[in-house]
C-alpha cells in the first residue's frame, strides 16, 4: 500500500462493530452504562475474544502492579485481532516491556506532586490551575502520565481536599483558567460534575474552564444531550479530547464531537507521539484532517513522557520534528499541533518546531520555507525624526484634509 492509498484508507469514517458482543441489543450498545458495565479487564474476558501474545499474556498478568487494564467495548471492537502492531492494540493491552523501568523514566514525569499545595490541586503555571477531579478512566493508555494515581492499581492513591481546594481557588485571585483531569471528568456523573462547574463558575476571576478527556473516544455514548445542555451552561468552557490514531475516530465518535460542537464548547486534540502507533507523517497529516473534519482543532503533539516502563513506546524527539516539518507547507495551519515536551520533573510545557531561522545577523533573520527556500527577512527601519515631523505636518494639514474629502465625495 502507498502512502497516499494508506492516507486515503485512514481518512474514512466507520462505526465500530458488535463482534464480540453479538448478543448485546441496540439500545445496550449505545448506553455508555451498559459500555462500562462490560469493559474488558481481566485475562480470562480478553483472551475469550482475541489470542495473545506471549508478551500480551505477561503484561496483562502484571498489570494489576502498576497500572490496570479496562477496555470499553466501542474501544476493544477497534483491534485488528491479526495484527500483534495494530496501533489500537499496542495503545490498550499491556505488554511485559512495561515492566521494566528505564535509567531515564519517573514515576511522576511531570513534577506534579511538587506542585500541589493542596491535595488534588496542581499550580505549577502563574495564572493557571491543574484540577485533578478523579482517578478513574473508561480505559487506560498504556502510557498514563500519571499511573502513580489512576486505576487504584499502583502504590499511591489519589487524594482530593474539595473544599481545601476551592479555598485555594478563591484565595489565589491571579487564578484566572482552571483544567479539569484525572483520570477523566466526563466519568463523573452529570450531576457530580454540574456541581463542580457550578463552585468554580461562584469564583469571579476564573474566567474560564477546561475539561481534558478521552472519553469521547473510548466512550462515544457518554456524550449526552444531557451531558452537553450541563456543559453549556458554564461557557466559557473548552474541551481537549485524546485522539491517536485516525481509526479512533469513528462514526459514532465524529456524532458525539458534533453534539459538543454544536452545544457551543471549542474543541482542541491532544495526541502524544507514539512508536510504531502514530511515528509517521503519512498517519499524522490522516489525524489531524480527519479531526478537522469532526470540527476538532489539533491543539498539542506531546513527546511522550518519561513515565515508568514507557520506553518501549517513546520515539526520538527527532521523529516529532520530522513529523511537523512534513506538515508544514503540505496542509493548513489550523491542521498542525504545537509539538511538545514536558520538561522532566515539572519544567512545564516547552514547544519544540523544526529549524526555520537559518541564521540571526543584525538587522535582518534569514528563513528557510517548508521547500528549504531561503529567504531573508529585514528588521524594521526606522523613520528618521526629520521625516516623522514631515509626516505629523501632513496629516494635520488642511489641504490633506479636503484632498481626501474630494476623493470621498468622487466616489459616491
Amino acid at each position: 500500500m502507498t502512502d497516499e492509498q494508506l492516507y486515503e484508507s485512514l481518512t474514512q469514517f466507520h462505526s465500530s462493530t458488535r463482534h464480540s458482543w453479538s448478543d448485546a441489543t441496540t439500545e445496550q450498545w449505545n448506553d455508555y452504562r451498559w459500555q462500562l458495565k462490560n469493559r474488558v479487564s481481566s485475562l480470562t474476558a480478553l483472551e475469550e475474544r482475541m489470542a495473545l501474545s506471549a508478551e500480551e499474556r505477561a503484561g496483562v498478568l502484571l498489570a494489576g502492579n502498576k497500572l490496570a487494564m479496562s477496555i470499553t467495548p466501542h474501544f476493544f471492537e477497534l483491534i485488528d485481532r491479526q495484527n500483534p502492531d495494530c496501533p489500537i492494540r499496542r495503545q490498550i493491552i499491556p505488554r511485559i516491556e512495561e515492566a521494566w523501568t528505564a535509567p531515564e523514566e519517573l514515576a511522576d514525569p511531570c513534577g506534579e506532586d511538587s506542585h500541589m499545595p493542596v491535595p488534588g490541586l496542581v499550580h505549577r503555571y502563574p495564572d493557571r490551575v491543574l484540577f485533578l477531579v478523579t482517578d478513574r478512566c473508561a480505559s487506560y493508555c498504556r502510557y498514563c502520565t500519571r499511573s502513580r494515581v489512576v486505576s487504584g492499581a499502583g502504590d499511591q492513591q489519589l487524594e482530593i481536599q474539595w473544599e481545601s481546594a476551592f479555598r485555594y481557588l478563591e484565595k489565589h485571585t491571579e487564578v484566572r483558567d482552571v483544567l479539569l483531569s484525572g483520570g477523566d471528568p466526563l466519568l463523573l456523573s452529570d450531576d457530580k460534575l454540574d456541581r463542580i462547574l457550578t463552585r468554580l463558575r461562584t469564583i469571579p476571576h476564573i474566567q474560564f474552564l477546561r475539561i481534558g478527556s478521552r472519553i469521547p473516544i473510548f466512550l462515544p455514548q457518554r456524550i449526552t444531550p444531557e451531558l452537553c445542555g450541563i456543559l453549556q451552561k458554564h461557557h466559557p468552557l473548552f474541551i481537549s479530547i485524546h485522539t491517536n490514531h485516525p481509526k479512533e475516530l469513528t462514526t459514532e465518535v465524529r456524532a458525539g464531537l458534533e453534539r459538543m460542537a454544536n452545544a457551543g464548547i471549542p474543541l482542541g486534540n491532544q495526541s502524544v507521539l507514539l512508536r510504531c502507533i502514530n511515528d509517521s507523517a503519512t498517519v499524522q497529516r490522516a489525524l489531524v484532517h480527519k479531526l478537522l473534519m469532526c470540527r476538532v482543532r489539533p491543539y498539542y503533539l506531546y513527546q511522550c513522557d518519561l513515565i515508568n516502563g514507557s520506553s518501549h513506546l517513546r520515539t526520538s524527539v527527532a521523529t516529532g520534528l520530522d513529523i511537523i516539518n512534513h506538515l508544514r507547507g503540505h496542509t493548513t495551519g489550523y491542521g498542525i499541533p504545537q509539538f511538545v515536551v514536558d520538561g522532566p520533573g515539572g519544567g512545564g510545557k516547552i514547544p519544540l518546531n523544526p529549524d526555520y531561522i537559518i541564521n540571526r545577523q543584525p538587522g535582518r533573520v534569514i528563513l528557510r520555507n517548508y521547500q528549504d527556500q531561503i529567504f531573508e527577512y529585514p528588521d524594521p527601519h526606522p523613520i528618521d525624526d526629520k521625516t516623522l515631523q514631515e509626516l505629523h505636518l501632513l496629516a494635520n494639514s488642511p489641504t490633506l484634509t479636503d484632498h481626501v474629502e474630494h476623493q470621498l465625495s468622487g466616489t459616491i
